[in-house]
């Protein structure tokens, strides 16, 4: 099973979810899509559930799974199995009964912050990161107690510290890469893969070029980071997703509009690449050459990320 813990498509409701049929060339897996993030209001969320679902259910080759045991039906007959992910917590509006409701219409990931400081914490981009707030710790509470699942990708270090002592379940790092490997503020320090990795989770090496390297979304570069990540937090602990925009132009025109969401660290190197699904199902034939172990090579494309789900995904008692 290849499991891509987060990839994007245009947030409008118009987008075209068969684009999610590319992944097929893997025999077989799961993909978390992104449904909202610092700049949505909670309706826009819900909308763009409602759309992406009724998509999803229509097209062929593609379903949503509401559990781990779906997510194993539907990948075991070579299909894509679909659930969700929101990037900051604006699509709660601060009501934290919002994170049932989300979890009900399949929402699985959540990172409280993106790139910049909120009412839960600080961001990966900000100059200081005052860390996880108390509401960013009854977020994450309820997140634990609702079977959502914490991701410190675009969290600011410190918080993302806090977030690893305050939850009860693993926390993730769903797209991020290893800071020691390329310096980019977006990537993560080792320190912060322990923390993550002391919860019970996994660290997702993604395929954003200017996150690899100098805007180089390769194999090679990937598993440089692999690697290393193994290395780090061990092999129990290190999982793969794409990070991919399906609405890349989109995505480049939004870095253009909205400054106050990024920074010169993401145009540095010029057009932002990112490393497509046909190049990412054959991550483990890439990581079978350099030696790598079936055991392994299953583990961090797809059972590692298995496992959090199954850990986590049932509400709390």
């Amino acid at each position: 099973m290849l499991w891509d813990q987060h990839a994007c498509v245009e947030l409008v409701e118009t987008a075209d979810i068969g684009e999610l049929r590319r992944y097929r060339g893997a025999g077989g897996g799961y993909v978390s899509v992104n449904v909202g993030y610092a700049p949505h209001a909670p309706g826009r969320t819900v909308s763009l559930l409602r759309s992406f679902r009724a998509q999803v259910a229509a097209i062929e080759g593609l379903e949503f799974a509401a559990t781990v045991a779906d997510i194993d039906r539907i990948a075991a007959r070579g299909d894509t199995a679909v659930a969700f992910d929101l990037e900051d917590c604006a699509p709660l509006g601060g009501d934290l009964d919002a994170v049932a409701e989300l979890v009900a219409q399949g929402v699985r990931t959540l990172g409280p912050t993106y790139n910049h400081a909120n009412r839960a914490g600080g961001g990966c981009l900000d100059a200081v990161d005052d860390g996880l707030t108390a509401w960013g710790r009854d977020l994450v509470a309820e997140m634990n107690a609702r079977g959502m699942v914490p991701d410190g990708s675009h969290v600011g270090a410190r918080t993302t510290f806090g977030m690893c002592a305050a939850s009860t379940r693993p926390v993730v790092f769903s797209h991020s890469n290893m800071r020691s490997v390329w310096e980019h503020p977006r990537n993560i320090t080792d320190d912060q893969a322990r923390a993550a990795a002391d919860t019970g989770g996994v660290v997702g090496i993604t395929g954003v070029g200017i996150f690899l390297g100098p805007n180089t979304p390769t194999l090679e570069a990937m598993v440089r980071h692999l690697d290393h990540a193994v290395e780090v937090v061990g092999i129990r602990h290190v999982g793969v997703s794409t990070d991919f925009s399906f609405d890349g132009e989109t995505f480049r025109d939004q870095i253009a509009r909205m400054p106050e969401l990024y920074d010169e660290s993401y145009t540095r190197w010029g057009l932002l690449e990112w490393m497509p699904p046909e190049t990412f199902v054959l991550l483990g034939s890439a990581l079978g050459a350099r030696g790598w172990s079936d055991t392994d090579v299953a583990a961090v494309l797809g059972g590692n990320f298995r496992r959090v789900a199954a850990e986590s995904w049932e509400p709390l008692p």
